[in-house]
């Protein structure tokens, strides 16, 4: 387990420019075509662009099929608008293909629009998946311990519940259910559409009295370091969810309490999202950083609970 004290720099990468105007376009005949080709250069092709100035989505080309993250408006026939709310990232597309301040102040508008559209909407959409996830959770029995994921991971249940053979996994903001995380018997992970993530964990052990808390990304990988450590884990469920969480974990508990935030080592993927949002996260809140080491070379280990099952098998091996 390698421990990392000094403070890490925010990945620049992840940083979104907002209200950044579109880059150069060629000129159009149509915001239409001006729009279709902008989306297109970001992989979203096929839409039936309507400039009835209303506010509609799509689905955002890095997210799963369904999503419905990305939005457009067409406030005139000469400007339109497009970005993606889980980015925050939001682009200005012009007829004339250039930069004009009418152009930028309907943009302006649209925009602010736009978000407040969204934002009640998900509000409503949230609310909705909360009252579903409290049904579920209410109706569902406590997890079996020889359930195949828990079984596959070497891992109790701990507060898991269960229903038709699903693991279901609690999300929690403000003291409240907001959501579920449900995991099948193959390990296929599933989160309740549109429910809230970001600022939503799952916390295994208790807060109460603890002295030291960890942070992760996945469920098994906090069950994993709990049962290793005694100290209660924060589950996040995402790489990028690890900052909010960490920064309502900070401005919850005594200063006394330490926190340490249990980063995935994501080798294998190009920028390491796992280990660079855990130093993120670690930097904002002043925390230590661990993260695992692997003595396998060609495997596709990435967290906590992958060093335990690699250590073991070395062992058995050896």
């Amino acid at each position: 387990m390698q421990t990392e004290t000094r403070k890490a720099r925010p990945p620049m990468g992840n940083r979104t420019r907002y209200d950044a105007p579109h880059p150069a376009q060629d000129k159009h005949t149509t915001i239409e075509a001006a729009l279709a080709d902008a989306l297109a250069s970001r992989g979203i092709t096929g839409l039936a662009i309507r400039t009835d100035g209303d506010v509609h989505r799509f689905d955002a080309p890095d997210k799963r099929r369904g999503n419905l993250a990305g939005w457009y408006v067409c406030p005139t026939l000469e400007v339109a608008v497009f970005g993606f709310w889980h980015t925050g990232e939001q682009q200005t597309v012009t007829v004339a293909g250039e930069h004009d301040p009418i152009a930028a102040e309907q943009a302006r508008q649209a925009a602010a629009k736009a978000r407040r559209g969204r934002e009640v909407r998900r509000q409503q959409e949230q609310a909705q998946a909360a009252q579903q996830a409290r049904q579920t959770w209410a109706a569902a029995a406590p997890a079996d311990h020889l359930h195949p994921y828990l079984t596959a991971k070497g891992v109790q249940p701990h507060n898991l519940r269960q229903r038709d053979g699903t693991l279901l996994v609690p999300l929690y903001a403000e003291k409240e259910l907001v959501s579920l995380q449900r995991i099948h018997a193959d390990g296929t992970k599933r989160f309740l559409t549109r429910g809230r993530i970001k600022g939503a964990a799952s916390l295994v052990g208790r807060l109460a009295g603890a002295g030291h808390v960890y942070v992760t990304e996945g469920w098994a990988t906090a069950a994993k370091i709990h049962e290793a450590s005694g100290c209660p884990v924060v589950a996040t469920m995402a790489a990028n969810n690890l900052e909010p969480v960490a920064r309502t974990l900070r401005r919850n508990l005594a200063a006394h309490i330490a926190i340490t935030i249990a980063a995935d080592n994501d080798r294998r993927t190009p920028g390491n999202p796992g280990l660079t949002y855990g130093r993120h996260a670690a930097e904002i809140i002043g925390a230590d950083i661990t993260w695992p080491r692997f003595p396998c070379e060609d495997c596709a280990c990435s967290d906590f609970n992958d060093l335990a099952a690699c250590e073991g098998r070395k062992e058995t091996a050896a």
